[in-house]
């Protein structure tokens, strides 16, 4: 009989001239001595810090089972696609070469899901380099959301927050730094929509995740390290900001857009000259 493939988690990472950082946290899940089978997916999307030489030495020491070189920077969804296109994994964690994973915490984001049958999503609490939490859990951004913090005072309705307390909570999306797809999400809605060069594939993911019933859910007591924004670093902020406005045209339309951004705007505005008085 022949032997199956299939192994328990495909963790996909995207590198990107994070060299040191995307060997760490390599090296960071082997060190974790997981209970379950997996296979690490390494997509390097254009790296111009010598990261492909790294990466394929890793892979001939098997501490990457598969590798992918994109010989230019393909986005954050279509290259998290290449990796889970390629991945035998029942669950799927798409998680940022920046981070670091300690003991424990694959097991217990797979150990939660087994015993939550609506989980689409899963998220941990990500803790920052000076020990701060991430905010990383969303409300959907839309107008009224956007309008409630903006204009009514009304906290974490739009912007990014932390959700109190050490129990799990469904929330409406996280973000993509450690963002583990269910079976069931995966079957369900499949890969991410290439629509978006980079910002805002979390949130569509999880809206499709909510559209099929499911729920996005964020576990404060799965603790993973980020060393946030650190791919990002080298980016110039003009093709930072570009980028982000590019895919919240792509996520809510061109009005919506101009709608949410001039409620920022003004609202920001409005806290200054408050502030000011």
């Amino acid at each position: 009989m022949k032997k199956s493939n299939i192994v328990d988690l495909s963790i996909i990472i995207v590198s990107y001239n994070t060299k040191k950082l995307t060997e760490s946290c390599i090296k960071s899940i082997k060190r974790s001595k997981p209970r379950i089978t997996y296979e690490i997916v390494v997509v390097d999307n254009g790296s111009a810090d010598s990261s492909v030489k790294l990466l394929k030495k890793l892979k001939k020491t098997n501490l990457i089972q598969k590798l992918i070189v994109n010989k230019r920077n393909a986005g954050f969804a279509k290259a998290n696609n290449q990796g889970l296109k390629v991945s035998k994994g029942k669950y799927k964690l798409l998680l940022n070469s920046d981070t670091v994973v300690e003991k424990g915490v694959l097991e217990k984001m797979i150990s939660f899901s087994e015993k939550h049958n609506d989980a689409g999503v899963i998220g941990s609490k990500l803790i920052l380099s000076d020990g701060s939490v991430q905010e990383s859990c969303f409300n959907f951004p839309t107008v009224l959301n956007a309008f409630k913090e903006y204009w009514l005072g009304q906290k974490k309705t739009y912007d990014k927050f932390a959700p109190k307390g050490n129990k799990p909570v469904a929330v409406d999306a996280i973000v993509g730094a450690a963002f583990l797809i269910t079976p069931k999400g995966f079957k369900k809605v499949g890969m991410l929509n290439e629509k978006y060069f980079m910002y805002f594939e979390d949130i569509d993911y999880c809206w499709e995740i909510e559209r099929e019933g499911l729920k996005t859910y964020y576990l404060p007591n799965v603790k993973i390290k980020h060393l946030h924004g650190a791919s990002g670093k080298k980016m110039r902020r003009d093709e930072v900001y570009q980028m982000l406005h590019n895919s919240s045209k792509n996520y809510h339309g061109k009005i919506k857009h101009f709608v949410i951004q001039f409620i920022l705007w003004s609202g920001q505005k409005m806290r200054k000259s408050c502030l000011s008085s």
